[in-house]
């Protein structure tokens, strides 16, 4: 069997370890209805569109 001649140290243990733990940004893409930032393959959160279809109806803004 294969034995470490070395004892790992904590900082390259842990700097192994760590790679697991990363967590990514989320993918953007603009809406191509509003052109707002939405996550792709979900409704646009401003405009209510998904494949161009309004799935979700959006209550007018009163500015």
């Amino acid at each position: 069997m294969a034995v470490p001649k070395k004892k790992t140290s904590r900082s390259k243990r842990d700097m192994r370890r760590a790679n697991h733990d990363r967590v990514a940004a989320p993918t953007v893409i603009n809406c191509p209805a509003c052109n707002e930032l939405m996550v792709p393959h979900r409704v646009c959160p401003s405009c209510g569109q998904y494949k161009g279809r309004e799935v979700v109806k959006k209550a007018a803004q009163a500015d």
